[in-house]
């Protein structure tokens, strides 16, 4: 009896060494960095005031005058990544400080308020020290999205999605504007402080703070990106404060 090729296929089949076909596995997925939540919602737990900064419409708002709010549950880690959103009054300046000494993220309405006329003091500066690329700031009134990224020494602030500042602060070719902070009182090797949301006077609305902190294994390079030019007559009036400083430090070492 001829049996059906088909049969004698399957037999074969059945009887020959299994070689079972493996796909590879997937990539693993990188996991999202996990932030956390520096507001529950609710009060101000963690923080400390003097009862003039409130909720309002799910943000922070600081109502009047009374000093800022600081951050006191823990300090900010040495290498970190924060990211908030900011909207300001007309005419108004506030700022978030992440670092010891004078070293702060600018908050700024740069078309209402005179530190808007020089680049290193406008929104999103290393304030008095390093400007950003280009004003990145929306309609005064509206909500801007902030970031801040520091790893070793590279310094990155982020504005409406846009990298604006990058620069490694040991490169010399920034010496200058390190100087320019050294003299006003930072110092950019300094780790450790607790964040704080100025009170300048002027009202201002913070919302979704969000801190993480930076593994030692997450690269982090600097492009040093080039700062907007800093005007000639904003140049002169640097050079005049930082030689009044620098007049009252001889000074005060005579004593």
């Amino acid at each position: 009896m001829k049996l059906p090729v088909s049969f004698l296929l399957g037999c074969a089949a059945l009887f020959a060494p299994a070689v079972l076909a493996q796909t590879p596995p997937p990539p693993a997925e990188q996991k999202a960095p996990s932030f956390e939540t520096l507001f529950n919602g609710k009060d101000f737990t963690g923080w400390e005031q003097k009862g003039n900064w409130v909720f309002e419409d799910g943000a922070i708002f600081r109502k009047e005058k009374g000093g800022s709010l600081v951050y006191k549950a823990k300090p900010i880690p040495d290498d970190f990544e924060l990211r908030f959103e900011w909207k300001i009054s007309e005419k108004g300046n506030s700022g978030v400080y992440y670092r010891p000494g004078q070293y702060e993220y600018q908050v700024l309405h740069n078309q209402g308020h005179p530190d808007g006329r020089n680049p290193r003091t406008s929104a999103a500066s290393v304030y008095f020290c390093m400007p950003p690329s280009k004003d990145a700031t929306r309609t005064q009134g509206e909500w801007n999205q902030a970031r801040i990224v520091c790893k070793g020494t590279v310094i990155q602030h982020w504005l409406n999605g846009e990298k604006v500042v990058d620069f490694d602060y040991t490169n010399p070719k920034w010496a200058a504007e390190v100087e320019l902070l050294r003299v006003r009182g930072g110092n950019l090797s300094a780790r450790g402080a607790f964040l704080s949301l100025q009170d300048h006077g002027d009202l201002v609305w913070y919302r979704d703070i969000l801190l993480r902190t930076i593994p030692a294994a997450e690269k982090l390079e600097s492009d040093n990106i080039i700062p907007a030019a800093v005007p000639e007559a904003m140049l002169e009036k640097e050079k005049k404060f930082v030689e009044a400083r620098q007049a009252a430090d001889r000074a005060k070492a005579g004593k």
